[in-house]
C-alpha cells in the first residue's frame, strides 16, 4: 500500500455520562475560570447549562459566550476573543456541534496571539505565525456526530472578505466524547453531521494516498453509520445507536488525518459557501456520484467500502457495475433518511454548473485517487442535480 502520513489525536474521553468529568479534568489542569463557548440552540436544548452546572460544581468559575454561528465567521470569532480577554479566563470549554468546537480552537489561539485572527489562515508558502506554547487549556464536548473535531489538529473558519473557507491550525487538551449529549439533537441535524462523517471515511478509504490504519478506522466508521443511522432516525433517543454514530463521527475524522478528504468534500467547500448549504449537505450532494467516478480506478477498495455499507455486490462485478451498485446505495440512504436535497438550495442546473470555476481554481484535488477534469466535474454535477429529488 502507498505510503501516507498518519497522525496520532489527543487525549479523548469516550462514553456515556464522560461529561460528568469536565469539572474534575479542568481541575486537574489547574483552572479557575473557564469560557463555555456554545450557540444558542445547544443552550436553549439545556445542554449547557447542564454542563456548566458540572464545572461550577467542581468549584471552577464560568462565564458563558453562546454567539456562535453556523459556519464560523471570522468577524465571530475575533468578537468571541475580545469576550473572553475582557473575562481574564484560564481556560476554554467548547460544547456544540462543529462550529462551536472550531469557534473554541480559534478563541484559543487568539487568547495568546494578536488578532485578527485572519493572521492564521494555514496557506501555502506562508508559516504558521502563532505561538503554541503558550495556549490555553481546551476541552471540547461535541453533541453532534459529524465534524469529530474533537480529534482533529485544526479547524475552518471562513474569510468573510474572499467568501472562502480557510483552514488553521489549533490543537485540542482534551475531546469528551458523551453520547448522552447527542440526545437533544433532531434528525435534520442528525442526518446532516452523519452525511459529513460518511463524507470523512469513504474518502479516507478511498484516498490517493491511503494507510492502513486509516482503513481500518474508515472502514469500520462506515459500518457503524450504515447500521445505525437509520436507526436514530427512527427513534432519535435510541442512546446505543446514538453512541455508535459519535463513535463513527470521531473515528471517521481519525481516518482523514493522513490521506484527507478528496473529491466529494473539495467541491463541497465552494458549493456550500456559493449556495448556502449547509455542511453536511454539500459535502455529500455529489458523494454517490464521486464514487461512481472512482470505481474504475480502485475497484479493490470500493468493493470494502461496498461491504461495509452492506451492498450485495455479484461475484465478478466489473467496476463499472460496482460503481453503480455504491451510488445507488448512498443515495438511497440519503432519501431514506431525509437528507435535505441539494434543490433546496440550487434553482438550476445552470446555476449549480456556474460553481465549476471557482472549484476548479480553488481546488487541486490532490488526493483523489483518479485525475479530475473540468469535464468530469461538470459530469459529476450534472448526475448529481438530476439525481436529486
Amino acid at each position: 500500500m502507498t505510503p501516507s502520513t498518519f497522525s496520532s489525536p489527543n487525549p479523548v474521553l469516550f462514553g456515556e455520562g464522560t461529561a460528568g468529568q469536565t469539572g474534575e479534568r479542568l481541575r486537574m489542569l489547574g483552572c479557575k475560570k473557564t469560557l463555555v463557548i456554545t450557540d444558542k440552540g445547544v443552550k436553549e436544548a439545556g445542554v449547557t447549562d447542564r454542563i456548566i452546572g458540572i464545572i461550577e460544581g467542581a468549584g471552577i468559575e464560568t462565564v458563558c459566550y453562546d454567539g456562535v454561528v453556523a459556519d464560523v465567521p471570522d468577524y465571530s470569532v475575533d468578537a468571541a476573543a475580545e469576550f473572553a480577554l475582557g473575562q481574564n479566563v484560564d481556560s476554554i470549554v467548547a460544547v456544540g456541534g462543529g462550529s462551536s468546537l472550531d469557534t473554541g480552537k480559534a478563541v484559543r489561539v487568539l487568547l495568546s496571539n494578536p488578532p485578527p485572527f485572519s493572521r492564521y489562515y494555514m496557506r501555502p508558502g506562508r508559516p504558521p505565525v502563532a505561538d503554541m506554547g503558550t495556549l490555553k487549556p481546551l476541552i471540547v464536548l461535541p453533541t453532534t456526530s459529524g465534524t469529530g473535531s474533537e480529534v482533529s489538529p485544526g479547524g475552518v473558519v471562513v474569510d468573510t472578505v474572499n467568501n472562502a473557507k480557510e483552514h488553521f491550525d489549533c490543537p485540542v487538551t482534551l475531546g469528551i466524547v458523551d453520547p448522552e449529549l447527542t440526545l437533544a439533537m433532531p434528525n435534520v441535524v442528525t442526518v446532516m453531521t452523519a452525511f459529513d462523517a460518511l463524507g470523512h471515511s469513504i474518502e479516507a478509504v478511498t484516498s490517493g494516498s491511503p494507510n492502513m490504519i486509516s482503513e481500518l478506522l474508515g472502514l469500520k466508521a462506515i459500518s457503524l453509520i450504515a447500521r445505525n443511522l437509520p436507526v436514530v432516525i427512527e427513534d432519535n433517543s435510541n442512546l446505543e445507536a446514538r453512541g455508535a454514530m459519535h463513535l463513527a463521527a470521531t473515528m471517521a475524522t481519525m481516518s482523514i488525518l493522513g490521506p484527507f478528504c478528496n473529491i466529494p468534500h473539495d467541491m463541497g467547500l465552494v458549493l456550500g459557501m456559493e449556495f448556502g448549504m449547509p455542511h453536511g449537505v454539500a459535502v455529500s450532494v455529489a458523494l454517490p456520484e464521486c464514487l461512481e467516478f472512482i470505481a474504475p480506478a480502485i475497484p479493490e477498495t470500493l468493493a470494502k467500502v461496498a461491504a461495509a455499507l452492506g451492498v450485495d455486490v455479484p461475484d465478478g462485478a466489473a467496476p463499472e457495475e460496482l460503481g453503480k451498485l455504491v451510488n445507488a446505495n448512498v443515495r438511497g440512504l440519503m432519501r431514506s433518511t431525509g437528507l435535505p436535497s441539494l434543490k433546496n438550495y440550487v434553482k438550476s442546473r445552470e446555476d449549480f454548473l456556474a460553481a465549476i470555476p471557482k472549484i476548479l481554481a480553488s481546488q487541486d484535488f490532490h488526493f483523489s485517487p483518479r485525475p479530475v477534469s473540468e469535464v468530469d466535474i461538470q459530469e459529476i454535477l450534472t448526475k448529481a442535480f438530476d439525481a436529486a429529488l
